[in-house]
């Protein structure tokens, strides 16, 4: 006979793991979304074209006063400092689209450090793989 004691105890538990579970899916890598929000051939991968595609449309939203570059402001937290003034060859504090995309391929292959000219799911959870993410979201 099952007591209610039981009943509780099998209810808490399964509780329990299923909250477990959920959580654990909520905390999943966001590396595997990153994949599918830039893989637009679903291979997988990121490779440069698909990087640069989206750093593109990037560029496009963030520039908002259409002076064709962007400036320390509509660049917040995608670069410090030191890294804009590397990307900015020119030293006139902006970025043009050319000197945007320029940042995002040098970002693409120091995350791929197999030079295979693909990024997955381990080499952008790296810290160059996320260096890179930062401007392509």
């Amino acid at each position: 006979m099952i007591t209610r004691r039981t009943l509780i105890l099998t209810f808490a538990t399964s509780t329990f793991f299923a909250g477990t579970l959920a959580l654990s899916a909520l905390a999943a890598p966001k590396q595997s979304d990153a994949i599918a929000m830039l893989d637009t051939d679903n291979d997988g991968t990121v490779d440069l074209a698909e990087a640069k595609k989206a750093a593109s449309a990037v560029f496009d939203k963030l520039e908002k006063d259409n002076d064709g570059t962007l400036d320390k402001r509509e660049l917040a937290r995608r670069f410090s400092a030191k890294e804009l003034a590397a990307a900015d060859p020119d030293h006139d504090g902006t970025l043009s689209k050319e000197e945007y995309l320029a940042a995002v391929e040098q970002r693409f292959h120091a995350a791929d450090p197999d030079n295979d000219g693909k990024l997955d799911a381990k080499e952008l959870n790296s810290k160059a793989g996320r260096s890179l993410l930062r401007l392509l979201k």
